[in-house]
């Protein structure tokens, strides 16, 4: 009895063992071109360290939602979505590494990032060589979806949204003649931001009295803040970063500016409110979303995203879901025409870029496709002011009629 118990279960062992060595085969099967059982990996390059952690983290809260809203939904027609995260960093060579990872080692289907437009101008043409489909959720730039075919975004171009700031802040104060402008030099979306904003100052016909440059590392704006109040300004447009941007607000408070203040698309974060706190109260921010857009998948988003974090969903967590439901939606609708179980990693990568590519999209941030070149097309945008509650701790971002 004892040598037929010992042959069983030598014998259960062995069966056990060639099931875990069959499981690890197919797991890498040519038919199952991600490499993972089942789940479908998709990458995520945010900044979750630096100066840029807290726009990052807006990114990384908004593809959460989504990952828990459409793998409830059925995901892939039945196969869940994975998401793989790397962290960019705040510098070029941090979302190089982040995306080289994404691409050679976890095997993506395709990237959702990076978090800064400088870093994009870097790391997506690492992307387009290894023909690996990256959509940018906060990528405003000039030249951003021209890097290359397999480069797209669903965050409008700052060429869009900004006049939208500056229009408002000319219904509120008609009498707005004298504009300084101040813009972070080291960031490309910020200098192509600027390059937008005195545009429109010198096309509705605004006096530019002064461009102050800064850093984004930079904490101390008094020298520049001071020369651009000495000239009397009615109307200031900064274009930075939260903490950056904010610091010069509270600055230009402190030496006693009273005007307006439109902040650009970097302002587009409730982290603002903790930088310059009461003083953030009354700038300008051209917007791409608002939560209070009427459609059936914002408002399920807007749910969700208050349920989670207790706060109105930022721009950036919505551009971010919006991204990730790019890929979902178009890897379903692949899957329905070409089976994706049956193609290899390369063929998977190509198809679902050519597919999403030829979309529409019903999304939070309203109806978008893409132009041939990889370019979102939007159709509502909004303009908001910042409003802080009396404690000067809490705020919110109050919409404005531009109709």
């Amino acid at each position: 009895m004892k040598k037929v118990l010992i042959h069983q279960t030598a014998l259960l062992f062995t069966c056990s063992m060639l099931l875990v060595a069959c499981a690890r085969s197919g797991s890498n099967d040519a038919n199952n071109p991600t490499g993972v059982a089942n789940a479908i990996p998709i990458g995520i390059a945010f900044a979750q360290t630096s100066n840029v952690a807290l726009l990052g983290q807006e990114g990384t809260d908004g593809v959460k939602i989504a990952e828990k809203y459409f793998n409830n939904k059925g995901g892939i027609n039945g196969r869940p979505i994975k998401l793989v995260y790397q962290d960019t960093g705040g510098d070029e060579v941090g979302a190089i590494n982040a995306f080289q990872t994404l691409i050679s080692k976890d095997k993506v289907v395709g990237i959702v990032g990076p978090t800064l437009s400088q870093q994009a101008f870097s790391a997506n043409p690492l992307a387009e060589r290894n023909q690996v489909p990256v959509i940018g959720a906060s990528n405003t730039a000039k030249g951003i979806p021209e890097i290359g075919d397999y480069v797209a975004r669903v965050s409008s171009s700052v060429a869009v949204v900004a006049p939208y700031s500056v229009k408002a802040a000319l219904k509120q104060n008609p009498q707005i003649k004298r504009v300084a402008v101040f813009y972070a030099q080291n960031d490309a979306f910020n200098k192509s931001e600027t390059e937008i904003f005195q545009k429109t100052v010198t096309n509705l016909g605004l006096d530019l009295v002064t461009v102050q440059k800064f850093q984004t590392t930079d904490t101390d704006f008094q020298a520049q803040a001071s020369d651009a109040i000495n000239l009397k300004p009615d109307l200031v447009i900064i274009s930075g970063l939260a903490v950056d941007g904010g610091n010069l607000v509270k600055q230009l408070r402190e030496l006693g500016y009273k005007g307006i203040i439109v902040g650009g698309n970097g302002f587009n974060t409730s982290h603002i409110f903790s930088v310059c706190r009461a003083l953030c109260d009354g700038v300008i921010v051209a917007q791409a979303y608002s939560p209070i857009y009427a459609s059936e998948i914002n408002t399920a988003f807007r749910k969700a995203y208050l349920e989670q974090y207790q706060r109105e969903p930022p721009q950036v967590s919505a551009q971010a879901f919006t991204a990730l439901q790019v890929y979902v939606e178009a890897l379903q609708s692949l899957d329905k025409k070409s089976n994706i179980n049956k193609l290899k990693l390369p063929q998977l990568r190509a198809e679902l870029n050519k597919e999403l590519l030829t979309k529409k999209f019903q999304t939070p941030l309203g109806e978008i496709t893409f132009t041939p070149v990889g370019d979102v097309i939007q159709k509502e945008f909004y303009v908001a002011q910042l409003k802080m509650e009396p404690n000067g701790v809490k705020g919110k971002f109050s919409f404005l009629s531009i109709k």
